[in-house]
């Protein structure tokens, strides 16, 4: 295979620092037309240097996640819907676990107006959003903080989470395979999520279509154990099927979102 050219090489680094690019960005940046970037990018994810995503692309690593604050920018309009959508399936008056992610988060931000909740978490960035709502009781798993994202994980953390059993978990997932398995990157999250769905009588995923075409080396949990999956875009056949089979009910927060062209 070829070398990269200097500007694929310069795509890769703004890619790294982040978390997304798109083609009208690089068209105008490189100040070439927009094929020249769609094969660029093409390039680079048949090296499997990158993943294509809506309008773009993103590093693709199948060990090692993109880092918290680039995260924020993948996907953010259609992580913002999926939030609002899964909100709206949260009545007032409820008790739920919500997880460590940068979707999870858009749940909890939309959740401010409503009421009487009690929301355990282990997620800093979530107990920061809502401690302040008087009609929003917080609770914050113990345990070692990661600096790299504000997630609280580790025994302690995942003890504290055995106490309860919750009507709703909000969950997320860095990756989707095509058989239903979800997944993520570090074993010590995936504990701590485990933890949640054990411990909720119903199980909410949010996750948008970008991790359909990712991976990731440890197993959360399979779709089968999740009752409501809260997307942006409409599952592939393989998926969809799999969430009929098991009465999952597949909310899509953006069903007219066009789809991506290579």
């Amino acid at each position: 295979m070829t070398e990269l050219s200097n500007r694929q090489s310069d795509i890769l680094n703004i890619a790294r620092a982040s978390g997304r690019v798109t083609v009208e960005d690089l068209a105008r940046r490189f100040e070439v037309s927009a094929q020249t970037i769609r094969k660029d990018l093409n390039d680079l994810c048949d090296r499997r240097s990158m993943t294509r995503v809506h309008g773009g692309a993103i590093i693709a690593s199948g060990v090692e996640n993109l880092a918290y604050e680039a995260r924020r920018f993948v996907a953010a309009e259609e992580k913002k819907a999926i939030g609002a959508a899964a909100a709206a399936q949260i009545p007032n008056g409820c008790s739920l676990f919500i997880n460590i992610g940068t979707t999870t988060e858009e749940v909890a931000s939309a959740l401010t107006a409503h009421e009487d909740l009690l929301v355990i978490t282990n997620n800093l960035n979530v107990a920061m959003l809502l401690y302040r709502l008087p009609r929003i009781e917080v609770i914050v798993a113990g345990g070692t903080v990661r600096r790299a994202d504000g997630a609280v994980i580790g025994s302690t953390a995942n003890n504290l989470i055995t106490q309860f059993k919750v009507d709703y978990a909000i969950i997320g997932a860095s990756a989707i395979d095509e058989e239903g398995a979800l997944l993520d990157f570090d074993y010590r999250e995936v504990q701590a999520a485990q933890a949640i769905i054990a411990n909720a009588r119903s199980v909410m995923l949010v996750a948008d279509s970008t991790k359909l075409s990712r991976n990731a080396p440890v197993r959360i949990a399979h779709l089968s154990q999740i009752h409501t999956f809260v997307t942006d875009l409409p599952l592939p056949t393989g998926l969809q099927a799999i969430c009929n089979s098991r009465g999952i009910e597949v909310i899509a927060a953006m069903p007219d979102k066009p789809a991506d062209v290579a």
